[in-house]
Formats: structure tokens, C-alpha cells, sequence
């Protein structure tokens, strides 16, 4: 019996019905030979991290932009977050750990430099508008590894594009991540609101305080502790009434004090005419597009917009003053 077959059997053991075995995978778009030490859904966890994809991540906006501190989210900190809050949640429902921390760790994946300002900016160019959760998943089948792909299973790709809208997940580990990836960025991003000066503690409502906890760990405590006790026993993973409309209500709040605030936005409309602007470029200059973005024979629009979703903010401004701002002149 290999390692990958004695861990298979403790799956059985351990996970509950409805779990979703990595036994009872309904494979990947490419038949591969099993990995005699790793299970189907540990293999995805590997490949999601060692790509370049995943790489970038850090140097991508979470929702200030640019800004001065080391201690703000980024894309990367904000998913590895998710991935610790949805494995608690997976491991108090006796689900299966290893699918739900390959769904977290892939699903922001597809997101734009400038966080939703760069999704806002490519959905003004793209017929039928542009969705990080679609991009994530083309990331991984058509993008990683010079068009290759990464040949997830068919359960991590499907919980990495129905981890938003309003399909669901198959699995209850991909329902998981809709709820984790919610908990964990309303909660970081109060945290670095006060960080940046635009809220106190204080600021938020008192009820929500007094039901959800009154500091960034309480909060995700009561909040993961509420989604683990409701969902006991049941096919589908859930809030109480109570504790689900408290956090929708915590999340109008971060609208109104944060998300809308000219302090955490006001940049945004650059953001946008750099990414506008990088379009019209590589539209003019398309020899520029580096040639495994091409492979696929995709129309032009959509092999700029890969392209460009694909940058960190850092890279999207330096493509933006290399082409449109003038070199200084060297006097010698």
C-alpha cells in the first residue's frame, strides 16, 4: 500500500459522509498517473503554490493602494487568511481539509493590480465583463505554466469559480470558502482601516460589537465558531440568522465608512486610466504581449486583458511609465 493509499484510507476513517473524499474525485481535464505519496487534492495544494500566480499575489492590492506600512493585506496575506479560517471551519465539520485549503489558497488568484478598481477598469473592455472568479479559473487551466495549466481536480476548479455569484459549489468544502473569504476580509480590512486612521474600534455599530465581539480576533472567533455549530449535520454550510445578518450588517458598515471613503479610494480613478491606458498600448503594440500569453490563439482583447489582470500594481505602473513617460535626458 502506498503513502497516498494509507492516507486515502484515513480519509474513510475520519471525514463524515458528506465530505468530499479525495477518493471520489471526479478526476482532472488531463488523466494523470496518481502521486504515490500525495492525495489528488494535496497535489493541487502544491501546484497552486509553487505557481507564478500565487507568486504575485503579494505584490497585489487588497484595498489601499500602495500603501505605506508593512503591516497592510495584500492579496496573498488576505488569501492565506482565508485558507486558516476555512480549514478550522472544514476541520469542526469533519470535511475534508486538503480541498478546502486548495480552493482558498486558488480562488483571488485571477485578481487584477488595484484590487476590484483593475476589475472595474478590464470589464469596460471585455465583452461580457471581467470576473476575478472566472479569471481565476482560467489562471489555472489555460495560463500557468506557458498555457499548459496546472490540470487541477475538477472539485478545486469548481470551488474556485463558484466561490462568488450566485452558483454553488458541488462540495461543502467549496461552500466553505464563500463564507471564509467574507469573514476574513470584512475583519482584516477593519483591521487595517484603524491601521490607516479612517475608523476607531468605537466606530463600529455597538450592536454588532456587543453580538459579534468587539476586536479583530473575537470577531472571527464568534464568526467561525457560528458557520462550524450551524452547519452540524446539515448539507449545506450556514450562519445563524442572527450572526449572519450581524456580519451583512458589518459589511454595510466597511461600505459606508471604508470602502467608499475617499482616503482608501481616492486613487482608484488612477488606478483604473493606468490599466485603460495599458490596454490602448498593447492594443497599438501587441508584438509587446509576451508570447505564452498567445499560445492560445484567444482574440486580442482577451489576450491584453490576461496579460494585464496577470500584473502586480508595482509591474502594471512600471508598464505604464515605460510607456508614457519620457526618460530623463543624460547630459554628459
Amino acid at each position: 500500500m502506498t503513502i497516498r493509499e494509507q492516507i486515502e484510507t484515513k480519509e474513510a476513517l475520519l471525514l463524515c459522509d458528506a465530505a468530499c473524499a479525495s477518493t471520489a474525485s471526479r478526476g482532472r481535464l488531463k488523466k494523470e498517473e496518481e502521486c504515490t505519496v500525495r492525495t489528488c487534492f494535496q497535489r493541487d495544494i502544491d501546484r497552486i503554490v509553487h505557481s507564478k500566480a500565487f507568486r504575485r499575489l503579494k505584490h497585489k492590492t487588497q484595498v489601499f493602494l500602495q500603501p505605506e506600512g508593512d503591516h497592510y493585506r495584500t492579496r496573498m496575506t488576505h488569501t492565506l487568511e482565508v485558507s486558516r479560517i476555512a480549514r478550522t471551519i472544514a476541520r469542526g465539520l469533519s470535511l475534508n481539509e486538503d480541498l478546502t485549503e486548495a480552493i482558498a489558497l486558488g480562488h483571488d488568484l485571477g485578481h487584477t493590480p488595484f484590487g476590484h478598481a483593475g476589475e472595474v477598469a478590464l470589464s469596460q473592455i471585455l465583452p461580457g465583463c471581467f470576473r476575478h472568479n472566472e479569471q481565476s479559473l482560467r489562471v489555472v487551466d489555460c495560463l500557468e505554466k506557458n498555457g499548459r495549466g496546472l490540470n487541477l481536480t475538477y472539485e478545486v476548479r469548481d470551488g474556485i469559480l463558484c466561490h462568488t455569484g450566485s452558483q454553488m459549489p458541488c462540495t461543502l468544502e467549496g461552500q466553505i470558502i464563500r463564507l471564509a473569504d467574507r469573514i476574513a476580509y470584512i475583519n482584516h480590512d477593519i483591521d487595517d482601516a484603524i491601521r490607516a486612521g479612517i475608523i476607531r474600534e468605537e466606530d463600529i455599530p455597538a450592536p454588532l460589537s456587543a453580538l459579534l465581539g468587539n476586536s479583530h480576533r473575537a470577531r472571527i472567533d464568534t464568526l467561525t465558531k457560528d458557520v462550524i455549530f450551524q452547519s452540524r449535520g446539515k448539507n449545506a454550510i450556514v450562519q445563524s440568522p442572527e450572526i449572519g445578518d450581524a456580519m451583512e450588517a458589518l459589511r454595510q458598515f466597511m461600505f459606508a465608512s471604508v470602502y467608499r471613503n475617499p482616503v482608501a479610494k481616492g486613487e482608484e480613478s488612477k488606478a483604473k486610466d493606468i490599466l485603460l491606458w495599458l490596454f490602448e498600448y498593447y492594443n497599438r503594440n501587441f508584438h509587446l504581449i509576451p508570447a505564452d500569453y498567445l499560445q492560445r490563439k484567444d482574440d486580442r482583447a482577451r489576450v491584453i486583458c490576461d496579460y494585464i489582470a496577470g500584473m502586480t500594481d508595482q509591474y502594471a505602473i512600471r508598464m505604464y511609465s515605460d510607456a508614457f513617460i519620457p526618460l530623463a535626458w543624460q547630459v554628459k
